[in-house]
This record gives C-alpha cells, structure tokens and sequence, in this order.
C-alpha cells in the first residue's frame, strides 16, 4: 500500500523570524536535504511530563505537513492537539541561548523551558 502525504495550508504553529533565520542557518551548516522538513513534536519525558521535539526529518506516516515562512513543518497529528498556537523563537543574549517555545496549551513549564505539562 502507497503512503500519501498532504500538505495543508493552515499551520497550527508560528516561528519567528530570529527562530528562521537560525533555522535557515542550521540546514546550510548541516548541509540537510531539501526533502527533509522540520520535525516539531513532543515526546513524554522532562521534569514537567512533556519535552519539544525539534529537528530536521523526512515526513513519515501519521503526519502532517504545512509551511511556515517557506519552511516545510512536519507534525505528528498527535501532536497537535499539545501544540495549537504555539511560536518557536530563537533568542541569542547574554544569559540564554537557544529556541524557546511559547505554548498557550501548557499548563505549566519548567524552568528549563524546554519541558512541559498540558
């Protein structure tokens, strides 16, 4: 049986423009492949229940896709329903260095940012 992957138009994150400049960055340093798109998830572990995924990766069965920015996004249809209306940012100052996610859906967050509890 063929696997048919659809790219829908409504993308039910957000990333800003330091999150796709850096981004943009990483796919040229890595020298990742165009068919890769980038892997946005979430995965059960971390001090709050949740932790991000983010990276680049090949769609596979269960997902969805959308553009961002001209960027292809990949989701687990999962996933979803834990990251409706979330925004990536990449923030580069003194003291923090890396992506940050502000997710409405969180109940709660750590103080790492990067685990959650929904």
């Amino acid at each position: 049986m063929e696997t048919v992957l659809e790219t829908t138009t409504t993308a039910p994150i957000g990333l800003t423009q330091g999150a796709m400049e850096q981004l943009q960055l990483i796919r040229r340093q890595e020298n990742i492949p165009e068919d890769h798109g980038l892997r946005v998830g979430v995965k059960g572990g971390g001090c709050s229940g949740f932790s991000y995924i983010l990276g680049f990766d090949m769609p596979q069965e269960n997902d969805d896709i959308f553009e961002v920015g001209g960027l292809k996004v990949i989701m687990n249809k999962a996933h979803a329903i834990y990251l409706l209306g979330m925004e990536v940012d990449f923030v580069n100052g003194l003291d923090n260095r890396g992506f940050t996610f502000n997710n409405p859906n969180a109940t709660s967050t750590c103080g790492c940012g990067t685990s959650f509890s929904a």
